[in-house]
């Protein structure tokens, strides 16, 4: 039960980081939806590799404070959900940045590291939090909340850095 006494203290902080998670990836979707003209069939790719990964991401952020939430973990079972978590985002993370370099709709290395780059490394830090917790170290749920919350501090700007991007970008004359 060491899991559900040390996540007590946390209750405060996976409330606020969950509740930014999913309402910035609502956020995002209103966005998106907003958004219809400029996401057209010739900008998918461009959506796949950019806008997919925030929602892969914020989804990660919301699920995981929402799991840490739960009043009967065992540390063992905690730690395989975070695992879990982190063995997925890391692949996509690996993919996205793969893509991001290899595109020409971005030159900037603030993209390489934000897109891809950071999100990998928060990844592996929850790979390292799941590792902790189900050794019941207390250093487990500081990693944890760290990944959670460069998970969304990155996210934040990539959710910034599309819509300024769908803002700029001219609309198709039809």
């Amino acid at each position: 039960m060491w899991a559900v006494e040390a996540l007590k203290e946390w209750h405060d902080f996976y409330v606020l980081v969950g509740t930014a998670g999913a309402t910035l990836l609502g956020l995002l979707f209103v966005a998106v939806s907003l958004g219809v003209g400029f996401l057209t069939e010739e900008r998918h790719a461009a959506t796949r590799t950019f806008m997919s990964p925030v929602v892969v991401h914020f989804t990660s952020v919301f699920f995981l404070s929402a799991i840490a939430l739960f009043p009967w973990h065992h540390a063992q079972f905690f730690a395989a959900i975070i695992g879990a978590t982190a063995l997925i985002g890391a692949i996509v993370s690996i993919y996205i940045t793969i893509q991001v370099v290899r595109t020409d709709m971005t030159s900037y290395i603030e993209d390489y590291f934000a897109y891809g780059i950071l999100p990998g490394l928060a990844y592996a830090a929850l790979l390292v939090a799941a590792v902790s917790i189900y050794l019941e170290k207390d250093f487990g749920l500081n990693a944890l909340a760290g990944a959670l919350l460069l998970l969304a501090v990155v996210n934040i700007r990539n959710a910034w850095d599309l819509m300024l991007t769908m803002v700029r970008r001219p609309r198709r004359k039809d």
